[in-house]
């Protein structure tokens, strides 16, 4: 599998931007409503320590690159269409707006921090971030909710026989949201709630698709344009605001990254994404030196311009994914070494990696290796991140 992590925001907050500076493609950028119209997919990469140092060797990437020893990991980043007030209910871009979104396995939402966007993503001044944050939390729990609500119905119809628990046509209706019945009653008794909707109110009901929303969809803040003093004025309050203990931040500025990758493939500064400095190696007219150089202190002050640092959040984090590398101690006889890394759900064993890797790898499975400790593991043994591993198989 690949992950995808969605991205998603408001018209004119820099979402497009942000994509573009993660991705290097192509998509068309303008503070206006629906830039961008459809989906589109790319190729972003997320930063993995690489193994190779560690056994002497150097690797040689089918996927993505390696520099420093910092191996560039792909994974698909989906830049989501049409988020309005009301997208629940089909209005702008709606009904295809929640389906691209329901493909994504993580969310990043790209928030303007400066507040000089509204809710149409039409420039204001003093407009709070906060409902932008809320706005987008409401839509989707009332989403949850209307197919919780079927699910609901289904139940009470005993379409499926009486003795099927609510837990059961909960998990039917909403298996889109990959949630299982076990889960769905673990959220439900959590919630101090009995497994009988009868008896469920209104408030309970929301509370429970908000509650599975956040679980089945776990999400990110990307505070863009933080390299403005509107925005650093803004982030304290919002941050520790109670409200949102359940969503991390992230400070970003995704003009500032594509500045600097667009001066690293120009030649004019050495730049690795997600770093905290850059060298500039090339004489440059004073504003675009003086730019720069604004840049400079901003990545300094945050630790980096975040775009890198949302990404990698968002799914080893957020999501809880892990890398591993399928390889051997030393290189093949063509000089190739750990060629792959690969992004696993955290909790996978050495059986789903080989299973990962190919089913007929998989279904002739007989043991594993630990690369580094070059000890034998089982097929049940919880593979950590960064792990090397070498499947042994009768296929």
């Amino acid at each position: 599998m690949s992950y995808k992590i969605g991205l998603v925001g408001k018209p004119s907050v820099g979402k497009s931007t942000f994509f573009n500076a993660a991705t290097m493609n192509d998509v068309p950028e303008g503070a206006y409503p629906f830039t961008t119209i459809d989906p589109s997919m790319g190729e972003a990469y997320v930063r993995v320590d690489c193994a190779a140092p560690e056994f002497d060797h150097t690797c040689t990437p089918n996927h993505g690159y390696c520099t420093e020893g910092v191996r560039f990991v792909p994974t698909k980043l989906v830049d989501v269409a049409g988020l309005v007030p009301g997208a629940h209910e089909g209005k702008g871009l709606g009904n295809q707006f929640l389906t691209d979104l329901n493909e994504a396995d993580v969310l990043v939402h790209v928030v303007d921090f400066t507040g000089e966007t509204d809710l149409e993503g039409e420039p204001t001044e003093d407009h709070d971030p906060r409902e932008d944050i809320d706005f987008l939390e409401d839509e989707l729990d009332m989403w949850y909710l209307d197919i919780l609500e079927k699910g609901i119905e289904r139940y009470r119809s005993g379409y499926h026989g009486e003795d099927k628990a609510i837990e059961d046509d909960l998990a039917e209706q909403m298996s889109a949201f990959k949630i299982n019945a076990d889960e769905i009653k673990q959220v439900v008794l959590a919630l101090g709630l009995e497994l009988d909707p009868d008896t469920w109110d209104d408030e309970d009901r929301e509370a429970l698709a908000r509650e599975i929303r956040i679980r089945t969809k776990p999400m990110l803040i990307a505070a863009n344009k933080m390299d403005t003093p509107e925005a650093q004025a803004n982030w304290e309050p919002i941050t520790e605001d109670p409200e949102y203990e359940h969503l991390t931040f992230v400070p970003v500025s995704a003009h500032a990254e594509k500045a600097l990758k667009n001066g690293n493939e120009q030649g004019v500064l050495d730049y690795r994404p997600g770093d905290e400095d850059f060298t500039v190696t090339a004489d440059l007219p004073e504003e675009k030196a003086a730019g720069l150089e604004q840049i400079r202190e901003f990545v300094t002050e945050f630790g980096g311009t975040g775009v890198q640092q949302a990404l990698e959040t968002a799914l080893f984090e957020e999501l809880g994914a892990i890398a591993v590398f399928p390889g051997a101690r030393k290189p093949q006889e063509d000089g190739t070494f750990l060629q792959d890394c690969f992004v696993l759900p955290d909790g996978s064993t050495a059986e789903d990696f080989a299973y990962f890797l190919h089913t007929d790898i998989g279904e002739g499975f007989l043991h594993a290796h630990d690369v580094r400790t070059e000890r034998q593991i089982g097929a049940d043994t919880e593979l950590d991140h960064r792990d090397v591993v070498e499947i042994t198989t009768t296929n």
